[in-house]
């Protein structure tokens, strides 16, 4: 393998890219953000390089507490999400939508507008959660830093520069409008951890936040699978297989997750003995103080 043959895949590559550009959705190019790739990598790199960079800065310093903010921010996107939600739900019904094989119209139709609108919407919304990590830097709590947690944050952002750019609509409001709502409820979550140990002991519900993740990961695989097996052809076939296969990653990421927090670390508690008549399961369940997030 030479240097001539390297560039001449390269350049194959990018010829490629600029015919798909072609195919793109007009009524969505001069959008913010929309006109080329770029920008959007450039954002992800600056969200690894901030997360990497400022966990060693602050290394000798003491946490921020940010109550207020975090309260502030987890609200604006529990509107923000259910924005996008009730926009993809109500406008896919007034056109009628199917939810397993729904083909995109590019004409400029207002129903059509707004879903390329909430579409828009949630892919930014995925520039705006790269906020999550930086709280978590800030306050100090690295150890909720995971893979799963940066590998997620890192990847939606751009994936969904990709599905605006070529399908703003159609097949892909399904994706956008379950995940929109599993976000209300889980900003929703970490904006009552946020108020303060006087609310955190009544919120029991983590786990089940875990759970609808991955329910939503395999309704997608459902209805990737779906689409495949019968020739839906709602998003291009090079589309279909890519999600089919970030599915896949974050159905194996999240399992693992659910099974080292839920299953083994339970399991671990039932075997230790009480302590002044109360198990060390409390520390298990009421973890969710520290404000883990996952999605």
């Amino acid at each position: 393998m030479d240097a001539a043959w390297i560039v001449d895949r390269v350049s194959h590559a990018y010829d490629f890219y600029l015919w798909t550009l072609t195919r793109a959705d007009k009524r969505v190019e001069r959008w913010f953000l929309m006109q080329d790739y770029w920008p959007t990598w450039a954002l992800m790199f600056l969200y690894l390089f901030a997360v990497h960079f400022g966990k060693k800065f602050m290394a000798n310093r003491e946490p921020f507490s940010l109550r207020w903010p975090l309260i502030i921010y987890n609200a604006a996107l529990v509107l923000l999400n259910f924005h996008i939600f009730w926009e993809l739900f109500y406008c896919s019904y007034k056109r009628g939508y199917s939810y397993l094989c729904q083909h995109l119209d590019y004409s400029e139709d207002p129903y059509e507008m707004r879903i390329a609108k909430a579409l828009w919407w949630y892919y930014f919304s995925k520039c705006i959660e790269f906020m999550d990590t930086i709280f978590f830097v800030l306050r100090k709590k690295n150890h909720l830093i995971s893979f799963l947690h940066v590998y997620h944050h890192a990847t939606m952002f751009p994936l969904w520069w990709i599905g605006v750019k070529w399908v703003a609509g159609g097949q892909s409001f399904v994706g956008a409008m379950i995940n929109s709502f599993v976000h209300v409820v889980m900003y929703t979550y970490y904006g009552l951890c946020a108020v303060g140990e006087s609310v955190q002991k009544y919120l029991w519900w983590k786990r089940y936040l875990t759970r609808m993740q991955l329910i939503q990961f395999f309704i997608g695989m459902v209805m990737g699978s779906h689409s495949l097996l019968t020739g839906c052809g709602a998003v291009p076939i090079w589309m279909e297989y890519g999600a089919m296969f970030y599915g896949m990653s974050m159905i194996v990421l999240f399992a693992n997750f659910y099974y080292q927090e839920y299953v083994s670390r339970t399991n671990a508690n039932k075997k230790k003995p009480a302590v002044n008549g109360a198990s060390n399961g409390f520390a298990a369940s009421h973890h969710h103080s520290n404000g883990k997030k996952t999605d």
